[in-house]
């Protein structure tokens, strides 16, 4: 509901970018997923409240707002921005739940998928 009404009131705005800013927008949008995913992940394997959780949740913050004013991203599509971290940072919490029924992992999700795929490796000879 509320991202229809959100489309629905920007419409016109939107109409008036390129096609090429629309693709830029798209993929700002996917690193901003991508980036929370792995702070999720963190955030996910720290105690709550803590300095580090603190941390896990508002680093990404200044590097998608860099990102975002970079390409000159409009105000009006914060909102997308909001729901793409909320998005990555749920989805690293169930990455790493996925992680803990396999294997017993660390903090830092790159680490933990390199350690999975040597150890499927080392499975396969």
């Amino acid at each position: 509901m509320f991202f229809a009404r959100y489309v629905k009131i920007y419409m016109p705005q939107i109409r008036k970018l390129s096609v090429a800013s629309l693709i830029e927008e798209g993929v700002i949008l996917v690193i901003t997923f991508a980036i929370n995913i792995l702070f999720g992940y963190w955030r996910d394997a720290t105690k709550k409240f803590t300095f580090e959780w603190f941390l896990a949740i508002h680093l990404p913050i200044p590097v998608v707002y860099y990102l975002r004013n970079f390409y000159g991203v409009p105000l009006t599509h914060i909102p997308l921005f909001v729901i793409m971290y909320f998005l990555g940072q749920f989805f690293g919490g169930r990455v790493r739940r996925w992680f803990e029924l396999r294997s017993s992992p660390t903090k830092c999700l790159v680490l933990d998928i390199v350690r999975l795929w040597y150890r499927d490796m080392e499975s396969a000879r």
